[in-house]
Formats: structure tokens, C-alpha cells, sequence
């Protein structure tokens, strides 16, 4: 600890802080313009100027470290007289009226407290003046020239979309390359509207209506990454978000879903009453009779044809409180472990790889090991536009030294700052990794104290490897055996090396054994344990990590507990017994309703038509069963074809609860504003359900707190972690007591199968899929930067005037080929289906290869996709479809 003198007073500080620091730290404010504390200080501003003792003249406080004893003075009548001058100098151009409509701004409070006028002198040149975009309106008549728009957009989001031309009175902002915001290249994260202290670039949810009255911390209901925000509510309505500043995952950043994608919320067509459908007609019913009917209908069915001809599909989108009790019901009140949720067709292949191998199905390592890395290999994800925080995490850790090799079919953004960019063809993951394996054996780049104190099987493995040389593996994964050793080398060479890794490595037919192949990586260099390295897949919904942890699988129970291993522990806790039979998963389920077999299933917060691969078979199942309950917020697309009830559910933004991120982090979500009209918690739908068959004192909850305690009860990795931790800060399982701090790293010293782990052997088997004379190109699926997943909330904000449908994107030289451009409508054509897409001319793509998002309801791409599936788990195989193209008719 430091001792500072202020303003004559004594305190005591922690070391390492800076002056500004130290002084807010003991309350004293000292006013600032340039200041923000995710960015470095550049004492621009000279706001926060004060006196040290000893210094000759006053020094800037935000980048004057604090010294064990400073005397300092912070608001002298000297000191205030240079504010208030250096304040009247920038509000001279300030247009008055921008003081009087928003007085709450920072610039404005600071002119009223040191009574300085706004004079609205005409701006030297001709400002910047922008409402082009969507979400953020600019006008440059209101900058203070404090540069924090420019060096946000460079520090926190690894842009520099903002330049500052000129010098003195003349200086001026403008976006880099383009006439307005809207062309350059901003990816509307919104980071500089939020440091803005004056309004120049600013939200146009701030605009023209009243501000939030009340603001709620919780969690994004977007992607995998776990970000925290806060929710700006004011009669009842969501108006506004904003980042948690000092938040362990996004550390006060947010991406432009979940800072402004948020109108979904109050969407004209959210579903608010229970509706069932009869003769082909919906009809809003009370819940009760709603309620009721499904119980009737659940209850004929497994009487007529026993509980396994039902199912339960739970959600990514709902809290772990609400899958926990969706699982809880399927096993218990059921009597059925056909249960299971939509990471079936994204990460299960992780999952089940990992466990198989570790023995935990989760990440190995923490997002701050980003930063800890010194080199970062990204296979198979795109994060800059899917987990666009953890994507400029690592471009901001490429800038600062660390090494980057990126492995995926096209160039994506990080590829261009990638030492190196390996681009196999879909489908050739296997062969790739067992030949950067071989290397690394081959080479004696293999840390061999790691190999000999906790890895299994090497000899064998190295024998299995013997013929997986890069000559070999070179035609069949698209890369060249250069290329190849370059990489292996790197990785190898280059510690502690960090993997993350998307669905480009878990959707094929060989998914699982592509997760399993990095694994072998890592554990032969000795990359597991330690910081900044590890296995760290990037889950893509909010909660899907989540969802199958509290057991929504057919053969996991709660805290990812095989089901036979912890059968009888389960039931001890339940106070009756578990069914028996296997389990069917969600393919599975849909095999056995198209055969007869399954007749009633109840999907919540999944659309399965939409969502699941090969079309045309999803829509066989679904037609085939006698009851189907969709429980959401909106008419999905497998609601309005085919359901039979409609059960309305609450957002995550009007409900309490807990998400899990892809790190293992728990983290609290809490209701902002109630749910609109007759709209429940998924919970407490499930609760009513299991209660009208009949099991009522095990579904005996008011809220989801006391769910949240069971679920600790039943899962010894989270008996740690209780309601009242989480309200201070997310907590990394596992964390078996009340004084355990979480766990950033797992495997440390042993792993939960053992002391050591083994390599597993893989050989390659080419996908059923593949190209001929009539199917040329391999279509490769997946996500992009303003959608998400089935659109159905992205597709009601608006986002939609930043990406409006989805396109087909093509290389320049097949284009060209074609004699195809830009904007063309296409059908592409499988074996299985096909649908029409405009066409996007791209650099990333190579020859012979596409690849199209699946967000927009209207394409249907996956009428496309294939029917084949991974060889362990069943995940569907999206990233390798052979299509055709030509020229469809134009749209209507």
C-alpha cells in the first residue's frame, strides 16, 4: 500500500494505480473528457489536471502513476480556474440547445458545475454529420476532441474505423474510407457511442424519447461467450442497454447484438396467451385449459404406447433452472430419457469427445488466457463475426506479439493477421491433424516430460501415425505438406499455445473425432493445465453449454453425470426412480416419429424445422406426430406448420435464472420488465405441467432460486455456488464449496478419468457427401455477424437493415466463370433440396467452394443440407453439402 496527502488528508492505496485511480478509489472526483478506464490514459483533456508537491507546474492525474507519499492537491483555485478555461475553450463551438435536451451528458454536467456557456460559435470547416445508420446517429458540431471514439474503436474493438484529420481548432472526425458510418467498416458495436461524453456520436435509442428509469445487470441472450449488460427499462419496455464495465468476460465491451438487438422483446407478433390448435385454427385458451390439455394428451399417448413414445427437447435459449426442470420432467414424471436440446447439432461432438478423452466435456481454459498466450491456433469458428468479443480479444492479442495460425476453408477476417492460414476442404479435418501429429512425433517437438508423466498410449500412437505423413494427407485435406509442417511446427514450438474452435471442427461425419484430434495436439505438446493454452470451444447460444450440463441428453444427467454411472445417486435425491431404457437423441426422435414410433414431443425454445438439417425429413417427422407443443415467444416456423399446442414463454430479459458460458462460468440473468400478457417463465410451465400429471411435490417451486439449490444438491461441482455469490460476480465451475474461488483451469495436476489421458488413434472415413459432374461445389453453412441462428430474435430488431436475407457467397474466379454477379438470385441444388439466395461475390472463398447463412426463415437453406450425421454422436454434417448453381427467376 501507498500513503497519499490529500488535499491534506492521509490514505492508504493499493500500489500500481495511477493518481486518477488512487483518487476515485478514496472518493475524491477530479472531472475528466478523454478519460475512460478501458482505454490506456493519454492525458488529452487536461481536465484532471492537479498539484503534486515537488512538480513543477500541475500534472495530468490519469497517466501520473501514485507514489508512496505524494502530496497532492486537487481543486485548488488555480486548478479550477484551468478547468473552467480549458472547459469555455471547447464550448465555444457547442451548440447550446444539445446542453438544454440532454443535460445528463458528461460535457453537459461538467459546463453547469463550472458555469461555462455553451456559445454555438459556427465549427471551423464542415463537420461530420451522419444518420445513416440504424443504430447510431453523429453529428460533429458536438465534439470535444476528446479522441476517445478513436481510440476505442482501436484499443477495445481492434478498429480504427474513426480518424482525426487536421490539427488545433481544426481537428476533425470522420470514419476511415467511406462517406458515412454506415459504409466504412464499423461493425456496430456501438463502443464509440458509449465513451462518447458529449453526444457527437451517440445510441439512437437515447434519442427522442425518455431515458431508462431503472437499469438491471444480467446476461446476453445471444451467443456462447456469456456477455454481461445492463438493461435501460422505463414503463415496462426494454429502450436501452449498456456494457458492464468492470464485467470478467466482456470487460465493458459488447457486440451489436448485444448492445442493440434488443426490440425483439417487444415485437407486434410475440405469442402471449397459451393457443391450441383446432381444425387448423388457433385459439387462445387460459392456461389452465391449456395446461390440461396437454396432460390429457401426454398422459393417452404413454398409456396407449408407453413413455419412450414421447420426448422432451430442451433449450439453449432458457436458464439452466429452466432445462434442469425440463430433464427433471421428461425422466421422472414421463418416465422417459428421450430428452436432449439443439447442442445435439453444434457441440455435442465436442462434449462427448472431451469427456471420452479428459473426462470433462468443457472447456479446458478461461477467456483471460487469451491474453496469457503466446500463440493462438483457431480451427473451424470465425469468432470476429460468431463471438465477436473473443474474436477482437484475439486480434488484440495478435497486435500485442502474440502468434496466430488460423484453420478454416476461407479467408476469414483473422486469417488476415494469421502467421499463418491453413484452408482445408471441408470434410478433411482428420487428415490434416494426423499429419501435424506426425510432425510433432516425427520431429521430437513433443513435450516429452508431459508425455511421460501424464499421457497414455504414445507408442501406439506414434505407430498409428507412421503413414500419416503430409504427402499423404495433403490431397485429401486440400493443404499443402509445406504448409502442413509449418504449422505443426509452430504450434509445437510456440508455448503455452491456446486452441479455440467452433463448429467448423464439430459438424461433419467425423466431428467428433476432429475435436478428439486437437485434443491429441494439446496433449502431446503438453498444452493442458498451464495457463494460456488448452482445448476451448466456442459455443454458439447462450446457454448451450448449459442446457445439456443440467442433463438435457439422453444419457448425461445434471453436472454432465453419465446416466448409468449416477442412476441410483438421482434417484435418491428425487425420491423415485429413473427409467431404464436408452434414451433417444434429437435425431433420433426425429427417425422414430417419421417411423411411428415417437407420437408426442414438446420442443421449447428450438425451432426444429427450421434449425435441423435435410428438411425434408424434419417436416415427415413432424407431420407424422399426433401431438407437438412448441413453447416460445413467436410462431416459429415448426409452430405454424405443424404444432398442436402453443405454449408462450418469457424472455431471458423477464425472468431470474442463470446461464452458463462456454468457460464454465455460471452467471446470473434477472428480470428487467415483466412478460407481456399471459407469458410464463419456462420454469413455471413445466412446474404446471409436471403438477397436472400428478408429480406436483417434486416440481414444488415458487421461483427459479430454489431450482438453482437443487441443482447444487445434485451436482457436487456447483455446490459452491448459490444465488448470493452470483449476485457479485460469475463463478467457474467447479466450485465445491462455499470458500472455493471457481476454477479458471481444469487439469492442473490430474484429470477426472485419472491421473494421465489417452491419445486416441483416428483413421479417416470421407463423408457419403461428396462432389460430381452434376453437384460441383461444396457448400459449406453457418452464422454471420448481424443474424443469429434462426432469426428469431435478430430478425425482429433492426439488424435486419444491416444484413437482410442471406446470401451465397462465391469465389471471384467462379464467379467470373459463371459469368455471375453480385446480387444475382441463385438456385442451389442438392441431392436432398434446394432454395434460392442471392449471390455475394467474396475474397474468402476458394474455387469450388460456397458457403451461405441459415438465418433468414424465408430461404430454407437447410432443404439443402445433407441427411448424413457424425459417427458417434449424430450431429448433423452442415459444412459439406456438393450443390449445383444457376441463374433463378428474379423476385417477384
Amino acid at each position: 500500500m501507498h500513503t497519499l496527502i490529500v488535499n491534506g488528508q492521509s490514505h492508504r492505496v493499493p500500489v500500481g494505480l495511477t493518481l486518477l485511480q488512487a483518487l476515485r478509489r478514496i472518493g475524491c472526483e477530479v472531472p475528466t473528457l478523454c478519460h475512460d478506464p478501458r482505454l490506456k490514459p493519454i492525458g488529452g483533456c487536461r481536465l484532471c489536471l492537479v498539484q503534486v508537491a515537488g512538480c513543477e507546474g500541475l500534472v495530468s492525474a490519469c497517466n501520473t502513476p501514485a507514489e508512496d507519499g505524494m502530496q497532492v492537491a486537487t481543486h485548488t483555485a488555480e486548478i479550477e480556474a484551468e478547468r473552467r478555461t480549458l472547459l469555455a475553450w471547447l464550448a465555444r463551438h457547442y451548440p447550446p440547445e444539445a446542453v438544454e435536451h440532454e443535460p445528463d451528458k458528461p460535457f453537459h454536467k461538467l459546463l453547469r458545475s463550472y458555469g461555462v456557456t455553451a456559445l454555438g460559435e459556427a465549427v471551423p470547416g464542415v463537420p461530420f454529420i451522419d444518420a445513416s445508420h440504424p443504430y447510431l446517429s453523429v453529428d460533429m458540431r458536438r465534439c470535444v476532441s476528446c479522441f476517445r471514439c478513436v481510440h476505442i474503436c482501436q484499443e477495445l474493438q481492434g478498429r480504427s474505423v474513426w480518424h482525426a484529420l487536421g490539427r488545433g481548432e481544426h481537428t476533425h472526425i470522420v470514419p476511415a474510407g467511406a462517406d458515412s458510418l454506415l459504409d466504412s467498416a464499423c461493425v456496430s458495436c456501438g463502443a464509440c457511442a458509449d465513451t462518447c461524453p458529449s453526444g457527437a456520436i451517440d445510441d439512437k435509442f437515447n434519442m427522442g424519447r425518455p431515458p431508462a428509469t431503472q437499469w438491471t445487470r444480467t446476461t446476453c441472450p445471444y451467443c456462447g461467450t456469456g456477455c454481461e449488460l445492463e438493461l435501460g427499462s422505463r414503463d415496462g419496455r426494454v429502450v436501452a442497454t449498456r456494457p458492464v464495465l468492470e464485467a470478467p468476460v466482456n470487460k465493458g465491451h459488447l457486440c451489436v447484438k448485444g448492445r442493440y438487438a434488443f426490440d425483439f422483446n417487444h415485437a407486434p407478433d410475440r405469442v402471449t396467451a397459451p393457443m391450441i390448435r383446432r381444425n387448423g385454427q388457433w385459439h387462445e385458451v387460459a392456461w389452465d385449459e391449456a395446461i390440461a390439455f396437454v396432460a390429457a394428451e401426454m398422459t393417452r399417448i404413454k398409456r396407449r404406447d408407453g413413455a419412450d413414445s414421447l420426448a422432451v427437447l430442451g433449450s439453449a435459449r432458457a436458464s439452466n433452472e429452466d432445462n434442469y426442470l425440463a430433464q427433471k420432467f421428461s425422466r421422472l414424471v414421463l418416465g422417459t430419457n428421450n430428452v436432449d436440446c439443439c447442442a445435439r447439432v453444434c457441440h455435442t461432438p465436442t462434449a462427448a469427445a472431451m469427456k471420452m478423452m479428459l473426462g470433462a466435456g468443457a472447456a479446458t481454459n478461461s477467456y483471460d488466457d487469451i491474453e496469457r498466450a503466446q500463440l493462438i491456433m483457431v480451427c473451424g469458428a470465425n469468432p470476429t463475426e460468431n463471438h465477436p468479443i473473443i474474436g477482437e480479444r484475439i486480434r488484440q492479442a495478435v497486435l500485442r506479439g502474440a502468434r496466430l495460425i488460423v484453420l478454416d476453408p476461407r479467408r476469414i477476417e483473422l486469417a488476415g493477421i494469421a502467421d499463418l492460414h491453413l484452408a482445408p476442404r471441408p470434410g478433411g479435418n482428420i487428415p490434416l491433424f494426423n499429419a501435424m501429429a506426425q510432425v510433432i512425433v516425427s520431429e521430437g517437438l513433443y513435450d516429452a516430460a508431459f508425455v511421460a508423466g501424464r499421457v497414455d498410449e504414445f507408442d501406439a500412437f506414434v505407430d498409428h501415425l507412421g503413414d500419416w505423413t503430409p504427402e499423404r494427407a495433403a490431397p485429401l485435406c486440400g493443404v499443402s505438406a509445406d504448409l502442413i509442417r509449418q504449422a505443426a511446427r509452430l504450434y509445437a514450438s510456440v508455448k503455452p499455445a491456446l486452441q479455440v474452435h467452433g463448429l467448423g471442427m464439430t459438424e461433419h461425419v467425423q466431428g467428433t473425432e476432429s475435436v478428439m484430434a486437437l485434443v491429441n495436439l494439446a496433449l502431446l505438446t503438453g498444452n493442458l493445465g498451464i495457463e494460456g493454452a488448452g482445448v476451448n470451444p466456442l459455443r454458439g447460444q447462450n446457454n448451450v453449454q448449459g442446457a445439456a450440463h443440467m442433463g438435457c441428453d439422453p444419457g448425461t444427467l445434471t453436472g454432465g453425470a453419465g446416466l448409468n454411472d449416477a442412476r441410483d445417486a438421482f434417484a435418491r435425491h428425487w425420491g423415485a426412480p429413473l427409467p431404464s431404457n436408452t434414451g433417444l437423441n434429437m435425431l433420433q426422435m426425429m427417425d422414430a416419429a417419421a417411423a411411428g414410433r415417437l407420437k408426442g414431443l414438446w420442443c421449447i425454445g428450438y425451432d426444429i424445422l427450421h434449425s435441423n438439417a435435410n428438411m425434408a425429413s424434419t417436416r415427415q417427422a413432424l407431420a407424422a406426430l399426433e401431438l407437438l407443443v412448441v413453447q416460445d415467444m413467436f410462431l416459429t416456423e415448426t409452430a405454424r406448420e405443424f404444432a398442436h399446442v402453443f405454449l408462450p414463454a418469457a424472455s431471458s430479459f423477464e425472468k431470474d435464472g442463470t446461464f452458463m458460458n462456454a468457460e464454465r462460468r455460471i452467471q446470473r440473468i434477472r428480470a428487467a420488465v415483466p412478460a407481456p400478457g399471459n407469458a410464463r417463465p419456462d420454469w413455471r410451465i413445466v412446474a404446471d405441467l409436471a403438477r397436472a400429471l400428478g408429480a406436483g411435490e417434486q416440481f414444488a417451486f415458487d421461483s427459479a432460486e430454489p431450482i438453482w439449490n437443487e441443482i447444487t444438491r445434485v451436482w457436487p461441482g456447483a455446490a459452491g455456488i448459490d444465488y448470493a455469490r452470483l449476485d457479485r460476480q460469475g463463478l467457474q465451475w467447479p466450485c465445491p464449496s462455499a470458500d472455493h474461488p471457481g476454477t479458471a483451469i481444469l487439469h492442473r495436476d490430474r484429470f477426472p478419468i485419472g491421473p494421465r489421458a489417452a491419445l486416441k488413434r483416428l483413421d479417416f472415413h470421407a463423408s457419403p457427401e461428396s462432389a460430381s459432374e452434376e453437384f460441383p461445389f461444396l457448400l459449406i453453412t453457418g452464422r454471420t455477424l448481424y443474424q443469429f441462428n434462426a432469426a428469431t430474435m435478430t430478425g425482429r430488431t433492426p439488424n435486419t437493415l444491416l444484413r437482410p436475407t442471406d446470401t451465397l457467397d462465391i469465389s471471384p474466379q467462379d464467379a467470373a466463370r459463371l459469368g455471375l454477379g453480385n446480387g444475382q438470385r441463385v438456385r442451389v441444388r442438392s441431392r436432398h433440396g434446394a432454395a434460392v439466395l442471392p449471390l455475394r461475390i467474396s475474397g474468402m472463398m476458394k474455387p469450388g467452394e460456397l458457403f451461405a447463412t441459415f438465418h433468414d426463415p424465408a430461404a430454407r437453406l437447410n432443404a439443402v443440407t445433407s441427411p448424413h450425421r457424425d459417427r458417434y454422436v449424430k450431429a448433423p454434417e452442415y459444412k459439406r453439402t456438393a450443390i449445383s448453381l444457376e441463374l433463378a427467376e428474379p423476385a417477384p
